[in-house]
């Protein structure tokens, strides 16, 4: 289903139904069981619950397994976003890195910037050809410390256990620019997006990042985050 549609129907529930009737089991059942496909839904429900305590096997099957109306999604991520962070990539820069770079859309999507372009994520393959891919954990990336000019993770964050670890690697591994994008989210208990980690507002996103030179800006749903890595001391 397209994220302009999932969006809509997201600020709808979030933002207009009373809290006690949105974030209620049974009034969200319905939901969960059309847009999982009537698969795993009491798995499903209490993800929340359970994430903390998965180890890296366990979450990792998790999302293999899932199966939902946003599977042939071809990218989470809006056109706005896309030509926001294109036209800002910096200009000396040689490599990058798209860390949960999920099926590549956005790595294609810089064909024709000169860059040599990587992917990284959990799965043993990816499905795309026209960048390097590298299998890896956020919290603990095979690479070494500035390895990359731009890093770049996107609907990613929203997703990991540990948040402070996952962007300490992020900002290791970049040497000139760090580009984030996560949905801004109020937090609800039953989410159709397995997110455990909520940005409602961008300072909070800012905070966690600790870059001294940033943009954030709230683009289609989404806040896009880009910061310049001026020191070493992440």
């Amino acid at each position: 289903m397209d994220r302009r549609i999932t969006n809509a129907i997201r600020w709808i529930m979030d933002e207009c139904l009373p809290p006690i009737i949105r974030d209620n089991k049974y009034f969200m059942y319905p939901f969960f069981y059309f847009w999982f496909k009537g698969k795993n839904i009491p798995e499903i429900m209490s993800f929340k619950s359970r994430v903390f305590s998965m180890n890296k096997d366990e979450f990792i099957d998790f999302y293999q397994r899932r199966t939902s109306l946003a599977k042939d999604r071809i990218t989470d991520l809006s056109e706005s976003s896309i030509q926001f962070m294109i036209d800002r990539l910096d200009p000396s820069a040689t490599t990058l890195i798209d860390v949960g770079c999920g099926n590549g859309y956005f790595l294609s999507r810089l064909k024709g910037t000169g860059l040599e372009t990587w992917g990284c994520d959990v799965f043993d393959s990816a499905p795309f050809q026209h960048s390097r891919y590298v299998q890896g954990d956020i919290e603990d990336l095979p690479f070494e410390d500035n390895q990359f000019d731009i890093v770049t993770s996107h609907h990613t964050l929203e997703h990991v256990i540990d948040l402070e670890k996952s962007i300490s690697e992020l900002k290791r591994i970049a040497r000139k620019q760090l580009m984030i994008v996560v949905p801004c989210q109020r937090y609800y208990y039953y989410t159709l997006d397995e997110h455990i980690r909520f940005f409602p507002y961008k300072e909070l996103l800012e905070s966690k990042i600790k870059l001294s030179k940033f943009e954030c800006v709230k683009i289609k749903g989404d806040l896009v985050y880009i910061g310049k890595i001026d020191d070493r001391s992440l």
